[in-house]
């Protein structure tokens, strides 16, 4: 995405002063948002906006705060009707001078600590913003009063199992009736 603002989109660690933060504000204008919604597979990008700082810990760290709000347009997972949501989330992330990456030819457990990552020569403030959106957006947005309804399959001549069929205690209200048949010879 080109620069839309004076507000610089790649930061050079090395040309960043390691005592003060360095501070952000991205607003992209329409038709970034629209290459970035058709990246991300949403209907449209109302609003869009990332604002922070970056800000140096220790000798050689640092630690990007921000505040991410967005207005998407994504389409019902139930009746493809547009649904509108309001992101507003808080964006953290460190950037670690000694952290290396586990080795990806086997097994690898997720870090207690998602917010770390190896530090960058430069941080692409545009990329870090389409992440964290990416990460914010509703995975199943479902339009007002819409429900999922229930799904009902069965062999011909035989008593369909339903949703409620399926819940762990279900079996105990049929146990529980054939009991009470019982009681009543």
């Amino acid at each position: 995405m080109p620069p839309s603002s004076a507000s610089p989109r790649h930061l050079r660690l090395s040309d960043l002063g390691h005592r003060r933060d360095a501070a952000f504000d991205l607003a992209p204008d329409a038709e970034e948002r629209a290459t970035l919604a058709a990246e991300l597979g949403i209907s449209a990008l109302r609003k869009l906006r990332f604002e922070g700082s970056l800000a140096p810990v220790g000798r050689h760290d640092w630690t990007l705060t921000a505040r991410l709000g967005a207005t998407v347009v994504q389409p019902c997972v139930v009746t493809l009707a547009p649904v509108t949501t309001r992101i507003d989330t808080e964006v953290t992330r460190r950037y670690l001078a000694d952290m290396t990456l586990p080795d990806t030819a086997g097994e690898v457990e997720m870090p207690e600590d998602d917010t770390a990552e190896p530090l960058p020569a430069a941080i692409d403030l545009t990329e870090v913003m389409a992440e964290a959106l990416a990460l914010a957006l509703p995975d199943f947005p479902r339009a007002p009063g819409v429900e999922l309804g229930e799904t009902v399959i069965t062999e011909p001549g035989k008593a369909p199992m339903r949703d409620e069929d399926a819940r762990p205690f279900a079996g105990l209200a049929g146990l529980r009736a054939a009991l009470d048949d019982g009681k009543d010879d």
